[in-house]
């Protein structure tokens, strides 16, 4: 199934784990309360398979059956918080989300890369300024985004590549999909250390997103903040978010252990 790893040999992987992820993951916007053919025919897998991994899930605890349509329960939720737990970044970020969203009056949000998309792992709304609805856990695609481009750009080539070779996909008529003009844009965020998009996940979103570094200078997470181009615009974002929000993810990166000074090279 696509965006699994293929790290280790053949023989390490068990695939009846993937196909019990397979089919919690098939649970959305769009199949709240699934059958069984509805999840059969999300997840590539035969009914029987199905019924049986949903049978375990429930002797789990993680999803409960009604009248042939299938839900997932409260503790799905548990997974999500023990990733948390075990990331200190989440903790150590949140007062200066806090202090940042109460600064800019916009949205501040903290974000990691997953594959080809970014992954939000922490956030503080101020207002609803997507169509979408963002919470902890939502993704979105890494080359149309502030954040995506900042975590691509201090990444290895070959996630470059990767994220570049699965399409760069058009959601408005500003969003870069070429793959030679993506990459200049990467260099230019490299140059700079921070990006600005401009309405090209959606129109009238523009956000602004810096690096958030590890003890050895890695870029770990994305910092961002959000807002409409009825309420702000590039140049606005440029000479009053930047600097303020440049100052939060040195704080955020100086409590992680990071010394600075490094604005350039791959870690």
């Amino acid at each position: 199934m696509a965006g699994m790893s293929t790290e280790g040999s053949d023989r390490d992987y068990i695939q009846s784990i993937e196909r019990g992820f397979a089919v919690l993951l098939a649970f959305d916007a769009e199949r709240v309360n699934p059958n069984l053919a509805e999840l059969a025919a999300a997840t590539g897998l035969s009914r029987p398979a199905v019924r049986r991994i949903l049978l375990t899930l429930q002797r789990l605890g993680y999803v409960k059956g009604n009248g042939g349509r299938w839900s997932l329960t409260p503790r799905v939720l548990s997974i999500g918080q023990h990733y948390s737990a075990s990331h200190s970044i989440i903790e150590t970020a949140q007062p200066h989300l806090l202090a940042l969203a109460e600064q800019t009056q916009e949205s501040a949000s903290l974000a990691a890369l997953d594959g080809t998309e970014v992954v939000y792992i922490a956030r503080v709304p101020v207002r609803r300024i997507m169509s979408i609805n963002v919470s902890i856990g939502t993704r979105v695609p890494a080359h149309a985004t502030s954040m995506g481009r900042v975590l691509l750009a201090w990444a290895p080539d070959q996630v470059i590549d990767a994220a570049i070779g699965s399409g760069l996909r058009s959601f408005t008529d500003r969003t870069v999909t070429d793959p030679d003009e993506f990459r200049r844009v990467l260099r230019q965020v490299r140059a700079d250390g921070w990006s600005i998009v401009a309405e090209e996940l959606e129109e009238g979103l523009l956000s602004v997103s810096a690096p958030v570094r590890d003890q050895s200078g890695r870029v770990v997470a994305a910092l961002a903040s959000s807002t409409s181009s009825g309420r702000s615009d590039v140049g606005r974002l440029r000479t009053e978010v930047v600097p303020a929000l440049l100052r939060a993810a040195e704080r955020i990166s100086g409590q992680l252990g990071h010394s600075g000074g490094e604005r350039d090279g791959f870690y």
